[in-house]
């Protein structure tokens, strides 16, 4: 290795390294470079005793300041909770109308709501609520089981045909596959489509036929005008609103050995506060009467 000499030219000491002619100068770093090195490192030991910082086996060294992040996100949603603690036992307290009634309960109950629906019902009615063949739309002012405030929270809370709720809406509507004739059976429907003006090219013979076997075996739950009953949870006949299609083959299919669609009893899972939000919320859905 070569002596270290002076750079005639800089006068700076040489590293003693040299290179195809070239030697390489041993310039001292910049004070204010060293000095802010040497701060950082003062700062780094500051900070591992004050913070957490160094990883053990199942946890870190907690610091003598004892802060952590994940704490900090604890308090802060402990302080959430508590601002929310009024609110949600205002509504635990009242009924669905006096909240809607009440501008900040009703905001904050719609908030919830949607929150508490994105969870639990978007497999079923979609993300927008809009429903899919064999769930109902919840946007539109059709209900089986009526669109009131409370009677949406009466569904929610107890389900449809939900057998561990005592309470829950039930009604079957007969398979009619047993009762009829295949013939009487595409009558009846032939009927029912007319209703909406969708009987296709069924004869007016046929709708006529439709319309007495109707009266004597169907107008029990849906009226004799097709319009349904919320008390039997009966669809209405006469509008577009269909579950399983509206043409006379889906009528007929749906006559002849109907689907019976099932909803879950809601209260027991998540409690009447948060039911009560989700009623607010699909009310004000604008569908609701």
């Amino acid at each position: 290795m070569s002596e270290k000499q002076i750079d005639e030219i800089s006068g700076v000491v040489t590293t003693g390294h040299e290179w195809d002619g070239i030697k390489e100068l041993d310039t001292p770093m910049p004070r204010w470079w060293l000095i802010t090195f040497y701060v950082t490192i003062v700062w780094a030991v500051i900070y591992t005793i004050a913070y957490p910082a160094w990883p053990l086996i199942s946890s870190a060294t907690s610091g003598m300041l004892g802060y952590s992040s994940r704490g900090e996100i604890r308090n802060e949603l402990a302080a959430v909770k508590a601002a929310k603690a009024d609110y949600i036992a205002a509504i635990g307290a009242k009924t669905v109308n006096e909240i809607i009634a009440d501008d900040k309960l009703r905001t904050f109950a719609v908030a919830a709501g949607a929150a508490a629906f994105k969870v639990n019902c978007v497999q079923c009615h979609g993300s927008g609520a809009q429903g899919s063949p064999g769930y109902p739309n919840l946007n539109d002012d059709e209900w089986l089981w009526g669109g009131t405030a409370q009677q949406i929270q009466e569904t929610i809370a107890h389900g449809i045909r939900f057998s561990e709720d005592s309470k829950t809406r039930l009604s079957e509507m007969p398979a009619f596959g047993d009762i009829l004739k295949a013939k009487e059976i595409m009558q009846v429907a032939s009927f029912v489509a007319s209703l909406s003006n969708k009987a296709g090219n069924a004869s007016a013979q046929d709708i006529a036929a439709g319309k007495e076997l109707f009266a004597q075996n169907c107008a029990s739950c849906h009226g004799e005008d097709g319009k349904g009953s919320h008390e039997f949870g009966a669809p209405n006949l006469t509008d577009a609103i269909w579950l399983y299609g509206s043409t006379p083959a889906a009528i007929a299919a749906q006559i002849k050995s109907p689907k019976h669609g099932v909803m879950p009893a809601w209260s027991a899972r998540l409690g009447d506060t948060t039911v009560k939000e989700l009623a607010v919320y699909i009310h004000s859905l604008g569908g609701g009467e």
